[in-house]
């Protein structure tokens, strides 16, 4: 992904996080295919001393070629790159970064993430934390590449580090894969993994390459697309869009949920936190109702069923009443799918009788706090399970979560139109095909009335 036409005599190049140095083999092998005339000073981090012999080994062979020099540093990339005692040699200036960062969630509390927050910018994720350090030490016009996953590109915890880093690198190719299950397999990793290069910058160019394939052995195919389109002038949020497919929003859904009137929040139940209040058997005197994911059936909420969840929950005290919802009709959407997945957005129902508790894993719409108009909620349930707003949703979305930030930003026709969607409709979502034609035929209706 680098360009190499512009590097200047002596390439500095920095892989934080290098494991066994495969990334930095790789960029050896090119420049040497390349740019022969150029001598190379590599620098290469990793914490994990199992792991240096093999990165000897895998330098050494580089640099036997001649005109390379390496240095190894065998140390945390986030606390030897800030502080008072930052070690210089990490600060750059390099003219190449590659890397595939680790994945995991940074405590607020953690010395690293204090660290690059007080130095740069705050980052929820130790693959940001690596990547925002590694932008940093680059030289003007210097390029990054970083194996990531998607999840910085959308949503609310990444939006400081999403605009910080929009503000310092020049994306230039964007690059997805098809098939989530046949790159990095082994990982574990659920989430959509990317791989992003950018130039050291703080501004954007007009044009974006956006490369795609099955998988990392496979053609590639690329298109180059106006910037606009991947990060949209008027979004407050700085999504980065990945697909720029045309999607066919009817033009009447042109109101944000704000202008709707609606509330989404997350389900206040985080069950193993509260293991003494959940309740198997729903008779149990005092229980009220526990929604899990698996309630969510054919647009409706199914309750209760044998999940192996516990169906009830107990608000025995004030501290576990504010942990309901008042009783009243909610739209309810999963917060976890995958890109494998029919829908990514799957919407439901809930009318039952009394304070309901929501489990963390469900988001649910709301007004000011309180349920909804029952034809309002159908037809909210209708609109979010729609074909088009599914591919609407892909476009900026390629992680397993649903988060409440991502449905505030989805576009909603008017609250007028919403109700008379649950009115056609009803309670019983039709088939995807019969669900997408209605919708669109009573909006289109309603735009010419």
């Amino acid at each position: 992904m680098p360009k190499f036409d512009n590097l200047p005599a002596t390439v500095h190049v920095l892989d934080p996080g290098a494991g066994s140095g495969m990334l930095t083999a790789a960029v050896v092998s090119r420049l040497r295919q390349e740019r022969q005339d150029l001598r190379i000073v590599i620098t290469a981090v990793e914490m994990d001393q199992t792991l240096i012999p093999p990165l000897t080994e895998t330098l050494e062979e580089c640099a036997a070629e001649g005109g390379i020099e390496f240095r190894i540093v065998n140390s945390d990339y986030l606390e030897a790159s800030t502080g008072l005692m930052a070690n210089e040699a990490l600060l750059g200036p390099f003219d190449l970064v590659v890397m595939n960062p680790p994945y995991g969630k940074l405590p607020a509390t953690a010395s690293g993430r204090i660290g690059v927050a007080q130095r740069l910018v705050d980052t929820p994720n130790l693959y940001a934390a690596f990547w925002a350090l590694g932008v940093a030490a680059l030289a003007p016009g210097g390029q990054c590449v970083a194996i990531v996953p998607r999840s910085w590109a959308n949503g609310t915890y990444f939006q400081p580090f999403r605009r910080w880093l929009l503000g310092h690198l020049t994306l230039d190719t964007l690059h997805t894969f098809e098939s989530r299950s046949t790159v990095f397999a082994d990982t574990g990793v659920l989430q959509e993994n990317v791989i992003v290069s950018g130039t050291r910058g703080d501004t954007q160019g007009s044009s974006v390459t956006l490369s795609t394939s099955f998988g990392h052995e496979d053609q590639q195919s690329y298109t180059t697309v106006p910037m606009s389109t991947v990060v949209h002038p008027q979004d407050r949020h700085s999504f980065v869009r990945f697909s720029v497919t045309p999607v066919a929003i009817p033009e009447a859904a042109s109101y944000s949920l704000a202008q709707v009137g609606l509330g989404v929040s997350t389900g206040r139940v985080v069950d193993f936190r509260v293991r003494e209040l959940l309740a198997t058997d729903t008779t149990t005197p005092g229980a009220v109702p526990l929604l899990y994911p698996g309630n969510v059936r054919g647009g409706i909420i199914d309750w209760p069923l044998p999940l192996g969840k516990p169906q009830g929950f107990l608000p025995v005290d004030e501290t576990a009443q504010r942990l309901l919802v008042p009783e009243g009709t909610y739209t309810v959407v999963k917060r976890f799918s995958a890109k494998e997945e029919r829908r990514r957005l799957v919407a439901a129902v809930w009318d039952g009788q009394g304070p309901t508790a929501f489990e963390n894993h469900l988001n649910y719409f709301h007004d000011q706090g309180r349920g909804l108009f029952p034809a309002l909620a159908f037809g909210l349930s209708a609109w979010l399970n729609t074909s088009f707003v599914d591919q609407l949703f892909r476009t900026f979305s390629g992680h397993t979560q649903v988060n409440a930030g991502d449905l505030r930003v989805l576009p909603y026709p008017s609250r007028d139109d919403l109700i008379e969607i649950g009115r056609v409709l009803g309670t019983a979502l039709p088939t995807q095909g019969a669900l997408d034609e209605a919708v669109r035929a009573i909006l289109t209706a309603q735009a010419a009335a």
